[in-house]
């Protein structure tokens, strides 16, 4: 029996020593406790929503509608149900699931009552435009951002430099831009209601309702928006592709189409992959651009349903994470089983571009109006909208100049003046600058703390290759970014409900924040961390230099480049997100949720000016940053030249 005991005693002894020998280096011991935080932060919310879809909220079971004509029993039935589910109080049921997707609702269509199921009339519908507008979005982005990537690489294509710098300008910019600017030219009194458009003002042109909303301008929207990705992963391979590869196909005589078809576009197939899961989880979860553009979306379809179906929205958001889940296994099983190519040739040079001819001007000049339509035009759109007393009428382009006005922007005292409603211009809007305060301030707070745990997450993951547990932290830590933005302030929409007094405060728009864009942060450090040599730290270690002293005087100073860009990131976008925030704090937190609230005015003066303001200055630090670091998002694939 003492034997025994003391077996146990030197077994425990022993995982104790053995727990204490890895927790003491320093790389294993953040690794532990950053994923730990990271499992709580990510995967706790994501439980509140399951929870949430169990749950009977109040008011969320419809009651029977007494002008309805019908049968008293179908009444009497509905009444027995609500009672029941309501005296359910905060018990667990399957209702809101069963109801959603196997219930049915009685309506009306032109003035007969209808019994239409459930999920027709809420779930579908969404679910298929989300998935298809997802698709060509990736087609779309693949395509266009694709195609550029080539003619930038591989061909002799003029003002490079030029045209690298203004493609990625939709991606900078706010998401919703293209979509606003898509109103402003061609929506019309006579088909979408509201205001003329450009094209209805001046020329009387009044394009047809699939044209000005729905389908066909959303994906071409987000196709637009996300083509810098493709462009920026499908450069970069184009840009260092092996130049012996292609060689080798022309000294066999082989056609140029035949090379491209059978060497290099199966070169390209990793980047296309990544392109597609990305612009895939982001399409599905964008908010603003269905909703200005008038798209039934999961997105746009949970905010309808959260005021009176909270339950069934929340199903909504679980099916959106249910997508964010199968990207990251796609991801996993693609990268893991990705085939490598090499060649064993010797030293390879630059592949030579191709000489486009007599195709070369005409091609450049496309791209150049192609690009200011896309990247100048919204910026130029959205200054003239401040300057119109009723935005939307253009009628100053055809000599009314007087037309023009400067109230929006400078009006200090007649706030009673005609289209005001009582609000001060925007320079001398205190509500608007407060917006402006909070959204750097939690900017700011986001972009430290992501980029001081990604720069973690990187270090130490890179320190811990084989591990498994780095491999968790490093999936968990990528997870959210997989995620469609919704579903993410969702589930901090949810959590905030649980703990008095975090709802509509800097706390919560911080922590989503920060797990939002810890994937930015993480990734740009484990790419760079990967990179260098263990050597180097080794011989500070044999000189017991401490882990706090190499990191500052080693490490960060080697790879400031990226950890500055893993900072960079968060806060470039954090500035100009709103499908993260929207649902987590009231509409003058911050500037982006204050853009729906002057829609919902008739103030589209003031939304513009946002606008305007929030492109100027995020373009001004793009550029600031490109001038003290040296980095660039298109830097590397040709627009240096």
């Amino acid at each position: 029996m003492e034997a025994a005991k003391k077996q146990n005693v030197s077994n425990l002894r022993r995982k104790w020593n053995k727990f204490w020998t890895y927790i003491s280096k320093p790389q294993n011991a953040i690794l532990l406790v950053l994923g730990i935080i990271l499992t709580v932060t990510t995967i706790y919310p994501m439980v509140t929503i399951l929870n949430d879809t169990v749950q009977i909220h109040p008011g969320s079971i419809d009651a029977p509608d007494p002008n309805a004509s019908g049968a008293k029993a179908l009444e009497k039935e509905a009444e027995k149900e609500a009672a029941h589910f309501t005296l359910l109080g905060n018990e667990m049921t399957t209702y809101n699931w069963v109801n959603l997707f196997t219930g049915t609702e009685i309506t009306r269509i032109n003035r007969k009552r209808v019994e239409m199921a459930v999920a027709a009339t809420y779930l579908i519908p969404a679910l298929k435009n989300s998935v298809l507008i997802s698709i060509f979005a990736c087609f779309g982005a693949i395509l266009y951002g694709g195609i550029f990537a080539y003619l930038v690489t591989r061909t002799n294509l003029r003002f490079k430099k030029y045209l690298s710098a203004i493609f990625i300008f939709p991606y900078i910019m706010p998401q919703w831009t293209l979509a606003v600017m898509w109103e402003n030219l061609f929506d019309s009194a006579a088909i979408t209601g509201g205001s003329d458009g450009l094209f209805a003002s001046l020329f009387g042109i009044n394009m047809p309702q699939w044209w000005c909303e729905g389908l066909f301008p959303v994906s071409l929207v987000l196709s637009i928006h996300y083509a810098p990705f493709a462009y920026i992963l499908i450069g970069g391979i184009f840009r260092n592709m092996d130049a012996n590869l292609e060689e080798a196909a022309t000294i066999l005589n082989t056609p140029r189409y035949k090379t491209f078809a059978r060497v290099t576009l199966p070169l390209v197939k990793p980047a296309i992959l990544s392109t597609i899961l990305l612009v895939f989880s982001s399409a599905m979860g964008s908010y603003p651009i269905p909703h200005y553009l008038g798209l039934d979306t999961l997105s746009t379809r949970y905010v309808q349903m959260n005021a009176d179906r909270a339950g069934q929205a929340s199903i909504l958001a679980v099916i959106m994470m249910l997508f964010g889940i199968l990207i990251m296994i796609v991801n996993q099983k693609t990268t893991s089983g990705r085939k490598n190519y090499t060649t064993v040739t010797g030293k390879s040079g630059q592949s030579s571009l191709v000489n486009l001819r007599l195709a070369r001007t005409p091609i450049s000049i496309l791209f150049i109006l192609l690009t200011l339509f896309m990247g100048i035009f919204p910026i130029i759109l959205f200054a003239v909208e401040t300057f119109l007393p009723n935005p939307g009428d253009y009628s100053f382009l055809k000599g009314n100049t007087s037309a023009l006005t400067t109230k929006w922007w400078l009006n200090n005292e007649n706030v009673t003046e005609q289209g005001m409603y009582g609000q001060k211009g925007i320079l001398y809007n205190a509500e608007i600058w407060n917006a402006f305060k909070g959204t750097f301030i939690v900017a700011i707070c986001c972009a430290l703390a992501a980029g001081i745990i990604g720069t973690l997450i990187g270090y130490c993951v890179s320190k811990n290759r084989r591990s498994k547990w780095a491999a968790y932290v490093n999936n968990i830590a990528f997870l959210p970014y997989l995620m469609p933005s919704l579903a993410v302030g969702v589930a901090f929409f949810i959590l905030s409900a649980n703990i008095p007094n975090l709802y509509n405060s800097f706390l919560l728009l911080i922590l989503a924040g920060t797990v939002k864009y810890i994937p930015f942060a993480s990734r740009s450090s484990l790419n760079s961390m990967m990179q260098l040599s263990g050597e180097i730290e080794e011989a500070a270690i044999i000189q017991d230099i401490p882990w706090w002293k190499r990191m500052g005087r080693i490490i960060i100073p080697i790879q400031k480049t990226s950890i500055i860009s893993g900072f960079l990131l968060p806060f470039m976008t954090c500035l100009r997100e709103l499908t993260l925030f929207m649902l987590l704090c009231g509409q003058g937190k911050i500037i982006t949720t204050m853009l729906g609230y002057f829609d919902e005015m008739g103030l589209y003066a003031f939304s513009s000016g946002i606008n305007l303001i929030l492109i100027i200055m995020i373009l001004a630090f793009n550029a600031l940053i490109n001038k003290l670091t040296g980095a660039s998002i298109d830097s590397g694939i040709g627009g240096d030249s």
